[in-house]
């Protein structure tokens, strides 16, 4: 269900988030989008032998979890994505619970634009991913209707 706010219903302080478990699927999925096959991700053995000792996900994989937020809940429909800043703060594994939560930080009415704080945690909640973003609202048209 994807949520369709209106830009005056959004109100600094509101926070919505979004939780998944990453899958070893979920990272072969993403490579195979972006044609990222480090071997930190997709080679066990290759992993077992780094500071990891395992395979860690994808970084932008767990920041895409933001757009998630941004695009179904916080803005939600009819939100376009102007900018995102993250900083990986800790490695995410292959089974890890990851919650994505954005928080209205400031709006700027002129042109509907909304700063957000975006933070993801795993399940212990150690925080993985740190940023900010920022987006707009786009205006809805209003369609006049005729009778015929």
């Amino acid at each position: 269900m994807v949520a369709d706010r209106s830009y005056t219903s959004i109100n600094i302080g509101d926070k919505e988030s979004f939780s998944k478990t990453i899958s070893e699927s979920d990272i072969y999925n993403f490579a195979g989008v972006t044609g990222d096959f480090n071997p930190l991700h997709v080679d066990k053995e290759y992993a077992k032998n780094t500071r990891f000792n395992d395979r860690i996900s994808h970084g932008m994989l767990s920041a895409s979890l933001i757009s998630t937020v941004i695009g179904t809940k916080l803005p939600g429909a009819n939100t376009i994505y102007l900018s995102q800043d993250v900083k990986f703060v800790a490695p995410v594994y292959i089974g890890d619970t990851l919650t994505a939560e954005v928080e209205v930080t400031e709006k700027r009415d002129d042109k509907q634009i909304i700063d957000l704080k975006t933070v993801i945690y795993n399940q212990e909640g150690t925080i993985v991913v740190d940023g900010t973003a920022k987006v707009m609202k786009m205006k809805e048209k209003v369609v006049k209707m005729t009778s015929q």
